[in-house]
């Protein structure tokens, strides 16, 4: 992606949004008031423009229900409703016109292209297709690399594996959460999903591609390649794996990326390309959605920039480790720093570990990280041992693990909702 090609799309957005979008109009009133009649920002003024939240989207909504004012066309324009999932809080209702929806399906366009699906494959889509994105554009962008769709909505996972397996899909989207689920229904029903024709799994909807210890679970339980692709329903499908180690590429024709260094404070966003080695917190711009665009939207996700050209040969920027958790996710448990995917990481090296939950237990102002596990195979109490002895080797962090009887912890279709760190 040329820097003058994407400059001027850039130009092209925020115009269309100075013009006739009310939210943008009202964030930039004070910047607009001091600029003469007529002014746009200009590529190089991006920096100029204050940050996007989610905190401010909601708030939005709930001054303008039910769609807020961040509308660049008129409500009829619109043809595609859809809602965030609410896992972080009130879910968002966000919209798309005929030319936005084919934005996100070029989008997704690329990510099968990188995970090598192409005409001649079945894609399965074991997803309920309510009004959570999910993957309602990867199902329909497989058309645009000439594989066949093939729809999982409305079905038990059993049903759904007999589904897969009869049409021969070699192909499968899922979260890494359901993925390791239809495994797990797998082997109770007989179906031996790695002598089966599945070459790649791709995931998306939480951290699992790029965490070792989940990928190798997916990997070995499906006989197939698992990469991950990032994206959110505000944002769009913004970045895909390569297969090169835990490379994850963000998709520079269609996203002006920014990184906003760990610490905070006063630290300046650095354009991508200009943090290699540097950590922080991922901002991004969408250029193809200027019916109802985010500008310059912090994420909320922790990333670390790769340095160098990618070994795949693509040119864009790349994130070392994919996402690497949450802002707004990590909880500091008696001094350590606990992120979900080191936790995630440590209980998926366990193949008897079926299932678990993780929990902070406060009292009297001490927390104490509790995990709970569902024991598939062997000793349980044993398996809690040594689980807890691999988490303090990792995090300098004594956990409290806990068998519990199978079965009864919660399986997840969508987002898993396994830690309550709060």
């Amino acid at each position: 992606m040329s820097e003058v090609r994407q400059a001027g799309r850039l130009g092209s957005l925020l115009a269309a949004v100075v013009a006739g979008n009310s939210f943008y109009r009202e964030k930039y009133r004070e910047l607009l008031a001091a600029r003469p009649p007529g002014w746009v920002p200009s590529a190089a003024e991006l920096h100029e423009l204050p940050f996007t939240t989610k905190d401010e989207l909601v708030a939005d909504q709930a001054r303008h229900p039910p769609f807020g004012s961040n509308h660049t066309v008129p409500l009829d324009r619109f043809i595609r409703l859809h809602r965030t999932s609410g896992t972080t809080g009130r879910p968002l209702f966000w919209l798309d016109t005929p030319e936005s929806w084919a934005w996100w399906l070029d989008c997704w366009a690329e990510i099968y292209r990188a995970a090598g699906v192409s005409a001649g494959d079945r894609v399965f889509v074991p997803f309920s297709f309510g009004p959570f994105i999910g993957f309602w554009a990867g199902f329909e962008a497989a058309g645009r690399v000439g594989a066949m769709a093939i729809p999982g909505g409305g079905l038990d996972s059993a049903r759904r594996l007999e589904l897969m397996v009869e049409c021969g899909a070699t192909a499968v989207v899922a979260t890494p959460t359901y993925a390791l689920h239809l495994a797990e229904v797998a082997r109770a029903e007989g179906i031996d999903l790695a002598a089966g024709p599945v070459r790649v799994t791709i995931h998306a909807g939480e951290p699992g591609a790029n965490v070792p210890n989940v990928k190798a679970r997916i990997e070995a339980a499906w006989g197939a390649r698992a990469v991950d692709h990032v994206g959110a329903t505000e944002v769009g499908p913004w970045g895909y794996a390569c297969g090169e180690a835990d490379h994850l590429h963000v998709n520079e024709a269609e996203f002006l990326a920014e990184l906003l260094p760990a610490g905070g404070g006063d630290a300046r966003p650095l354009p991508l390309r200009e943090a290699a080695g540097e950590s922080g917190e991922l901002v991004l711009t969408n250029l193809g959605r200027s019916c109802s665009p985010v500008i310059r939207y912090r994420t909320a996700d922790l990333v670390a920039v790769g340095a160098g050209r990618c070994p795949c040969g693509r040119d864009s920027a790349f994130l070392a480790g994919g996402v690497l958790g949450r802002v707004d996710g990590m909880v500091v448990v008696r001094g350590i720093n606990v992120f979900p995917s080191a936790i995630e990481d440590a209980v998926r090296g366990f193949a008897a570990i079926a299932e678990f939950e993780v929990e902070v237990e406060r009292s009297r102002e001490l927390a104490e990280l509790v995990i709970r596990i569902e024991v598939a195979d062997g000793d349980p109490a044993a398996v809690a041992r040594e689980l807890a002895g691999s988490v303090h080797r990792r995090l300098a962090l004594r956990p409290r693990v806990e068998p519990v009887a199978a079965g009864s912890l919660p399986r997840y279709e969508l987002k898993a909702r396994r830690f309550k760190l709060a």
